[in-house]
């Protein structure tokens, strides 16, 4: 299970990376490190990542305690369901108002988000690269949501917190390359990378769904596991 875990992390990770040159290249880019000297300067920025990949780690833990209970609660196969329709639904959205307005409290937890990071783009140091890691980690993303969704189906802390690290570490390779030929990576394409990202949503929360249908389709809608019943005490 381990490994499967491992695996589906880090390829759902560098699947996601063409959506986080998009995304989150643009703060990659903003980075201040360009005084610094090279060595320095890489140490930086994996400790940015760090501080993203760090984020992802302590979700993964939540939602695969989360999923836990809820495989206990037999509820797996709804679990799975409901994830992928609410992911359509965000999908929709997008089709029908190209700029979705988010909940007011994700609104105001976004204002203040924004104003600790420009806090440390002012002045940065090294404990500064690690905390814009979290907040970066922290920032409203369609494929982290997608990662948790993956986390939830574990049903389990540590398979939760090692897909989410999992995840972050297959978003690395392509967001460093970034950072170092980020000026061959245009705008534009960029732009057309953010457009293909509602129809990789969409095909993911149809996986979703078909999994939590029980259709017996291997590696697509395999048949679930019961929960594990209470062991029989006898005396």
């Amino acid at each position: 299970m381990a490994w499967q875990v491992i695996i589906s992390g880090f390829v759902f990770g560098l699947l996601s990376s063409f959506h986080c040159i998009g995304m989150c290249g643009p703060l990659a880019l903003a980075l201040p490190v360009h005084y610094l000297h090279p060595s320095k300067r890489l140490i930086s920025i994996l400790l940015y990542h760090t501080g993203r990949i760090s984020i992802y780690v302590c979700m993964g833990l939540v939602f695969g305690l989360l999923g836990r209970r809820i495989y206990l609660a037999g509820l797996q196969q709804w679990l799975s369901i409901i994830s992928g329709s609410i992911i359509l639904l965000f999908v929709l959205q997008h089709f029908i108002s190209k700029t979705p307005k988010a909940p007011a409290f994700i609104q105001i937890f976004h204002k203040h988000l924004n104003m600790f990071m420009a806090r440390q783009f002012k002045n940065p140091s090294v404990k500064s690269f690690f905390l814009l890691g979290l907040g970066n980690g922290l920032l409203p993303c369609g494929m982290v949501y997608m990662a948790v969704a993956l986390a939830l189906g574990t049903n389990s802390t540590l398979n939760g917190a090692l897909l989410m690290g999992m995840f972050g570490l297959g978003t690395l390779p392509a967001l460093i390359a970034l950072r170092y030929a980020g000026s061959f990576i245009g705008l534009s394409v960029r732009n057309k990378i953010k457009q293909l990202l509602p129809v990789f949503m969409a095909f993911i929360a149809i996986l979703l769904i078909l999994r939590g249908l029980n259709l017996g389709i291997p590696y697509i809608s395999p048949v679930m596991a019961d929960a594990p019943k209470d062991a029989i005490m006898c005396h």
